[in-house]
């Protein structure tokens, strides 16, 4: 059936199939393809397995096929920090029905795929995350904060996982808020959240309705929800929307940064990451004619220069900046 999908579009052939990882191996040291899809669920070697030695050894563009369960949220996020490109979910109905379903987004994931930046799998250097206690976080940030105080506001996509892990893992428990809107499925969200609260020193969840944005937090948009920023008095709290998909994505980056701009304003600090397509880039810049400060990944550093590259182009960017050095920043704005 995915060979049937992808034989159907006209920029794209499959030179070949393979049942497993191992005749997989061969074939691609045979064949040379520009992309790879795999399935997380393969007989005689785990996915992961295959794609860690793959990834070592032949880096090259790969597009997982998941599962829409928890199980597979976890198997998918890792196998994006060995270096995915993106994945494709399979929803919980007949597996050839799902993917003629998704037969555009897995055409629209290969061809940005076979654009995006791959590097070869490093070992990463252990990290030990020390929390501080929750008293003393508080009576710091009460110190440092005002009532009405910075949010960062970050929309994501292709390669947004990690870029997230990275980005948050050097910042204090003291930094300001972070909203996030990064282009996921619902099923995968508490899992992401959860990677990304191992990754850092501020407390991250699942953004809920009505809860205040305090600093010190990271909120990230449920995988079934449009995400917003609203305002009560001096206070900004979480608001989730459960209206249409925009730009064809629901949590839509556009709706969380035009939401920041009508809201926060001048308070806001706009990041935008590594992302397929422009969701986010046009309400970007009504966050800077708002007064808010806005950071995009540079195009070396993003796996995809969509999002990032289309609010640059359209004058949204006050800083364009490798993605090792916006936490710096965001530091610094915050000041």
């Amino acid at each position: 059936m995915l060979t049937q999908i992808c034989n159907e579009a006209d920029d794209i052939e499959v030179v070949g199939t393979a049942g497993d990882p191992l005749i997989a191996r061969d074939k691609i040291k045979a064949l040379n393809p520009d992309v790879l899809t795999l399935d997380v669920e393969m007989p005689r070697m785990d996915g992961l397995t295959f794609l860690r030695n793959l990834m070592r050894l032949r880096p090259m563009p790969v597009v997982m096929i998941s599962t829409l369960t928890e199980k597979g949220a976890e198997v998918t996020l890792e196998a994006l920090a060995l270096g995915a490109v993106d994945f494709v979910a399979k929803p919980k109905v007949d597996v050839s029905q799902g993917l003629k379903a998704y037969a555009d987004e897995i055409v629209g994931k290969i061809r940005m795929a076979a654009q995006a930046k791959v590097k070869a799998l490093e070992t990463p250097k252990a990290q030990a995350i020390t929390r501080q206690p929750e008293g003393s976080a508080h009576t710091v940030m009460k110190k440092h904060f005002k009532t009405t105080h910075k949010i960062v506001a970050l929309g994501s996509s292709t390669g947004g996982t990690e870029a997230v892990k990275q980005l948050v893992r050097t910042l204090p428990r003291t930094a300001p808020a972070i909203v996030i809107a990064q282009h996921l499925p619902l099923a995968f969200s508490a899992s992401f959240a959860k990677h990304v609260n191992d990754a850092t020193e501020m407390a991250v969840a699942l953004a809920e309705d009505g809860q205040p944005i305090l600093p010190g937090h990271v909120y990230i948009a449920p995988g079934d929800r449009h995400f917003l920023v609203a305002r009560d008095g001096a206070r900004y709290m979480c608001r989730l929307d459960d209206g249409p998909p925009v730009n064809r994505h629901k949590p839509s980056v556009e709706v969380l940064f035009r939401s920041v701009a009508q809201n926060v304003g001048g308070n806001a600090i706009g990041v935008m990451l590594t992302g397929m397509g422009a969701d986010g880039a046009k309400a970007m810049v009504e966050m800077r004619d708002a007064g808010a400060v806005n950071i995009v990944q540079d195009e070396a550093s993003s796996v995809v220069w969509g999002m990032p590259g289309e609010a640059f182009r359209l004058g949204a960017a006050h800083h364009v900046l490798s993605l090792d050095k916006i936490a710096e920043k965001i530091l610094v704005l915050a000041e």
